[in-house]
């Protein structure tokens, strides 16, 4: 129901912008375009979402922009299938989807990573504020091996830290997600002995208790004590927040260590001249958070009315552009881009335009 509140929310933003310029700066300046879109997809992205719609409102009155948190997965089944004009999701288009989105955009899709933020291994267990994990030991709780807080991989994790014999109850998104699918690619690459599947938007497992969305996961957690879940750091709230341990470093869940993954990740091979998509390194050293996801907006080359067309390439523009990404930051305490990537996205963006 959370979830639903939002993106009531969202759609009741009505979001001007100008056009955008060469640099692919925000909305500030230009004429304006005049138009609605609508977009659906990642919840994690919400709140970074909402301080964008919201800047676009103060910049201009002159469109609407609607956005539905319904979860990764919906969001790029709804864009391939032409019900939305953009889409934002935790996880690139792959094989079927992505064949079915170059169908719906007469050829060309867009893939711009848009929000980086790190994963957090959220948890509420009395007496306990901080917490260090392995991802052998985070595998395993998320298989239901280990059962409770005193097992003697967590102690080994948390030496000095007196920990209870509560049991443990892990909590896993019930809805295809991106940011489950980012989870397991990290669980897959840091601890294959353990977690034997491979990276999957579906809970791949039966184990633990399925929760609807990323404010399903964050509300189980917070239901119970000795729970443990996985969300995007900006929704954890005042959750704890495990820091995954690697080797003789424990690392916490911060933007900066964020964007640190993510500059040492490489471009996937065959998704298309207008495609950012990354294939992450989960185990990245120097600092590096691997529980992290990279967020991306869906978008065509081509749509069929020119005011959708000029909406969306100003919106995406203003999302990329240092002013948008300074307000997800703040809203949602995000990693903003780098000037070297968004010199690289601008041009992309640049291309959208109306035709048959």
């Amino acid at each position: 129901m959370a979830a639903v509140g939002v993106a009531t929310t969202c759609a009741l933003f009505v979001a001007g912008c100008g056009a955008a310029n060469e640099g692919g700066g925000g909305a500030t300046e230009g004429e304006g375009v005049s138009g609605t879109i609508s977009g659906a997809g990642a919840s994690s992205q919400q709140a970074a979402m909402q301080a964008w719609i919201a800047g676009f409102v103060d910049a201009n009155q002159g469109a609407t922009v609607n956005y539905d948190p319904v979860g990764s997965g919906g969001g790029r089944t709804q864009f391939v299938e032409g019900g939305v004009q953009f889409a934002g999701s935790d996880a690139f288009l792959e094989d079927e989807q992505l064949e079915q989105a170059r169908e719906r955009c007469g050829g060309s899709v867009i893939e711009i990573p848009n929000y980086v933020s790190p994963i957090a291994i959220v948890y509420k267990l009395d007496g306990v504020s901080e917490l260090n994990l392995a991802p052998a030991t985070i595998a395993g709780i998320f298989r239901g091996e280990i059962t409770t807080w005193n097992d003697p991989a967590i102690v080994a994790d948390n030496p000095g830290t007196e920990l209870p014999d509560t049991a443990i109850t892990p909590v896993h998104r019930s809805d295809e997600s991106g940011t489950t699918e980012n989870l397991t690619d990290f669980l897959s690459q840091a601890a294959p002995d353990v977690w034997t599947d491979e990276a999957d938007g579906n809970w791949p497992i039966q184990a633990g208790e399925a929760a609807q969305g990323t404010s399903g996961v964050i509300g189980a957690v917070n239901a119970g004590n000795g729970t443990i879940g996985y969300a995007d750091a900006s929704q954890a709230g005042d959750l704890g927040q495990a820091n995954v341990k690697l080797g003789d470093q424990n690392v916490a869940p911060t933007a900066e260590a964020a964007a640190q993954i993510f500059e040492e990740s490489q471009r996937v091979e065959g998704q298309g001249e207008g495609s950012f998509a990354y294939e992450l390194n989960r185990t990245a050293a120097g600092g590096a958070y691997p529980v992290v996801l990279v967020s991306y907006l869906m978008a065509c080359e081509t749509y069929p009315d020119q005011a959708q067309a000029d909406v969306v390439k100003a919106f995406l523009n203003y999302v990329v552009s240092p002013e948008g990404q300074a307000a997800a930051a703040e809203a949602a305490g995000s990693a903003p881009l780098s000037d070297t990537l968004r010199s690289e996205i601008t041009p992309v963006i640049e291309r959208i335009s109306a035709g048959a």
